[in-house]
């Protein structure tokens, strides 16, 4: 068996999480598909009405199974939404909010403080604190979906290892 690192270069989550330089990790026979996380920018404006110096985006990142995001944090806001699949995801340091229900109408579901896991099923959402450590994996055996809306100071990256 061999171990295999690859980076999920640009990823905005949460889980996700979910960030630029974030190490992808799993175990593989001899000739395995890689195990990866993709992230795709659906939208993206700097300077948005109220948020001057900061860049308001939009991603979907996929989380193939066996794939795990490794400790990071956001310079920013983010909420991570889960469409498909389950995210199970860990808090290290501050706390996250998991919510579920509409936007317009939202419930608590937990708030998710250091060292506690919890998991993102289709429907839920997490609201991430700027600076909050977390990682995440897909345990599962489809791939999980998450859309990630963020709002960082333009220029920053969207996640930082830990």
């Amino acid at each position: 068996m061999k171990r295999l690192l690859l980076p999920a270069a640009g990823l905005s989550l949460v889980a996700a999480g979910f960030g630029a330089g974030i190490a992808v990790s799993a175990t593989a026979a001899d000739d395995p598909a890689p195990v990866t996380v993709t992230r795709q920018s659906l939208a993206e404006v700097a300077n948005p009405t109220g948020g001057h110096g900061r860049t308001l985006g939009l991603s979907k990142v996929v989380v193939m199974p066996g794939a795990a995001l490794a400790s990071h944090h956001h310079p920013g806001s983010q909420l991570g939404y889960v469409a498909e699949g389950v995210l199970t995801y860990t808090v290290e340091t501050k706390q996250a909010t998991l919510m579920k229900g509409p936007g317009d109408d939202p419930t608590v579901v937990k708030v998710v403080g250091p060292g506690q896991t919890v998991k993102v099923r289709p429907g839920h959402w997490l609201v991430e604190e700027q600076g909050e450590v977390h990682h995440a994996r897909n345990a599962g055996d489809v791939p999980v979906v998450i859309y990630l809306s963020t709002l960082l100071k333009t220029g920053q990256p969207a996640a930082i290892p830990d």
